[in-house]
């Protein structure tokens, strides 16, 4: 099984979309689009945005922003909402920094640098998401109760990651995607450690089911392998190739996004800070 890296496709995208409004909104689209975890997690930031939302002013943790799409997404629908986003990555920042300049004036937004694994703060937020970070870290666990003791009494904390499931398309890989430090989590597994950092599940559910994952073996993976082999050249055999297959997987989206999955490639949690 060939492994794929993202990063180096991440950064080939941040180079072109850097400094063009209109070429990062068209990214984000993107994103919200091939990406099924997208599908999922705006639909659970709807339903739980809402009620502090009623109530005024809340602030939310972005625990390894990346690009920011779901920062713009949170902008976007609430506006009592303000939004602390850390990351790693300083060149993302920087480039996050100049896209949300407006919102940053305002104070809607702000971005800094943080590791995770040390991460403390005084300020207690209303709820934090962790979307595609935690299978990247070794010292999970740490990371989950540094986010926990920074998330008010009540507070939501929402994740997402690769399940266990996923070993599947790694072969005799530890993972299939080169940066991960784990193939996924497990139901057991990921509840077991909210609950140690004072966590209580509220939904663990398998995204990436039957559908799901034909979906993005189609319109993901064999993309990527081909990113990675042959870089930025791979865009001229995609544009014949995803008008062809874009409608059937989104309609694999959409069916994924209201299955009740026994298994799948993903997991997300969704949890209270008690």
């Amino acid at each position: 099984m060939s492994k794929i890296n993202y990063d180096p496709v991440k950064n080939s995208f941040a180079r072109i979309i850097r400094g063009s409004k209109r070429m990062r909104r068209l990214f984000y689209f993107l994103l919200d689009l091939f990406f099924l975890r997208s599908w999922h997690i705006r639909r659970i930031l709807l339903e739980k945005g809402e009620k502090p939302e009623q109530l005024g002013s809340w602030i939310l943790l972005d625990a390894g922003c990346g690009f920011g799409q779901y920062d713009r997404f949170l902008l976007d629908k609430f506006q009592q909402v303000q939004i602390k986003s850390v990351d790693v990555k300083e060149d993302y920042l920087e480039d996050n920094r100049h896209y949300f300049r407006h919102e940053i004036d305002n104070g809607r937004i702000t971005f800094q640098k943080a590791d995770l694994i040390d991460f403390s703060t005084k300020e207690r937020y209303d709820a934090i998401i962790c979307i595609d970070v935690l299978e990247h870290i070794e010292e999970d666990e740490r990371v989950i109760k540094n986010l926990s003791k920074s998330l008010k009494k009540g507070g939501f904390f929402l994740m997402h990651s690769p399940s266990h499931f996923s070993e599947e398309d790694a072969g005799s890989e530890n993972t299939f995607v080169g940066e991960h430090a784990r193939t996924g989590y497990s139901k057991d597994e990921i509840e077991k450690k909210l609950m140690e950092a004072d966590l209580l599940p509220e939904k663990t559910h398998y995204t990436y089911g039957y559908w799901g994952r034909l979906s993005w073996i189609l319109s993901v993976k064999w993309p990527m392998i081909w990113f990675n082999k042959l870089n930025l050249i791979a865009v001229i055999p995609l544009m014949v190739y995803y008008p062809v297959i874009l409608p059937f997987c989104l309609l694999m989206n959409f069916a994924d996004l209201f299955a009740k999955n026994s298994k799948g490639n993903g997991i997300y949690a969704l949890a209270r800070r008690i």
